[in-house]
């Protein structure tokens, strides 16, 4: 597995881009540039290869950027409201970058570093890349120094593993997430609307109005939210506030996270026959239909993304660390690190199958 140089940032930190492959052809590239997933290919009912996430030829389209095309974000994913949180009764205060709130880690957060990447052990016909980075006390208004590594595993069968471990010096909230936009037709190919999306969540979480969660857990029956049985994206989106997406619980109140990944969602497209499985051992599900896309830059294979090119699935814990304890935990405490894993497991209307752990 051989780094190949990407680009060198203003800051003149160089950033380099790793391909992990299976036994069967399909490919991942990394970049070490917020842990970005660059390109996914992934076969069509037909055995055909084409990439189904969006991204970028240039790194200076990831700098210039602001919808975190493929990377890792936090140390908190989502919106934390007035960026107030509570930490042992103590109150933390966020900086704000997305209106009245603090977003995805701040306007640095782990979206915009340089990790450190070392290829690592993987099971046979697999690969895995394992990214590491050291996030400082006081980053972006984080208290404690927190050690975090994120894991990527293409495995045999066709399933992005994505693993993240985080251990800290203090108490401090860790939520990470992978933030990609997927297009099972192939980036570039137009909308996500014909895709067909399931969600297994029984409850959510609805946004204020400055889309923050509100803290209220309430039932998907008879919401725009519910997409327990699955429905054409662009048939759902009248009903979704906002078209944006919604914030799902996959557990039930005060129910411990799992051990292993259970299943979270669905997504079929079916021009091309393709399928992905989501499971996680997270205890939210963020779904975000991509509404926002400006159609201003152009993609890898030269067209815009335009609203609705592509869908994030994106596995995380709740935000609001300390005003609920309902939601789950995302405090990391010294001598107790943070262990989570998520599974894009990719298939076709040939051969479907229950995503398994790698």
């Amino acid at each position: 597995m051989t780094p190949r140089h990407f680009g060198v940032l203003p800051t003149g930190e160089a950033v380099e881009l790793y391909t992990v492959a299976n036994a069967s052809g399909a490919s991942a590239e990394v970049l070490t540039y917020g842990c970005i997933v660059r390109s996914l290919r992934v076969p069509d009912r037909e055995g055909r290869l084409s990439d189904v996430a969006l991204g970028f030829d240039s790194l200076q389209a990831y700098v210039e950027g602001r919808a975190y095309h493929g990377a890792v974000v936090g140390r908190i994913a989502g919106r934390v409201g007035a960026g107030r949180l509570l930490v042992d009764g103590h109150e933390l205060r966020l900086p704000l970058n997305d209106g009245p709130n603090h977003m995805h880690g701040g306007r640095r957060g782990l979206d915009r570093r340089v990790w450190s990447a070392l290829p690592t052990a993987a099971p046979p016909g697999a690969s895995s890349l394992r990214l590491s980075y050291v996030s400082k006390n006081g980053e972006q208004g984080y208290p404690g120094c927190v050690s975090i590594t994120v894991t990527y595993t293409l495995t045999a069968a066709n399933a992005l593993v994505v693993e993240t471990e985080a251990a800290s010096d203090r108490p401090t909230p860790v939520s990470l997430t992978h933030h990609g936009y997927f297009n099972l037709a192939g980036e570039g190919s137009g909308t996500v609307l014909d895709h067909e999306l399931s969600v297994n969540a029984e409850a959510y979480v609805p946004a204020d109005d400055s889309m923050a969660p509100s803290d209220r857990r309430e039932s998907v029956e008879g919401r725009g939210a519910d997409l327990r049985r699955p429905r054409r994206l662009g048939d759902a989106l009248p009903d979704i506030d906002g078209a944006h997406g919604d914030l799902y619980l996959l557990r039930a109140a005060g129910e411990p996270l799992p051990a292993a990944p259970t299943p979270a969602a669905s997504v079929s497209d079916p021009a091309s026959g393709r399928v992905l499985l989501v499971s996680t051992n997270e205890a939210c599900l963020q779904v975000y239909t991509g509404v926002e896309l400006k159609g201003t830059r152009a993609g890898k294979s030269g067209v815009p993304y335009g609203p609705h090119a592509g869908l994030c699935l994106e596995c995380e814990g709740y935000p609001h660390a300390g005003r609920t304890d309902a939601f789950g935990d995302i405090l990391v405490r010294p001598g107790l690190p943070q262990s989570r894993r998520t599974v894009y497991a990719f298939a076709t209307d040939r051969k479907v199958h229950s995503p398994q752990p790698a």
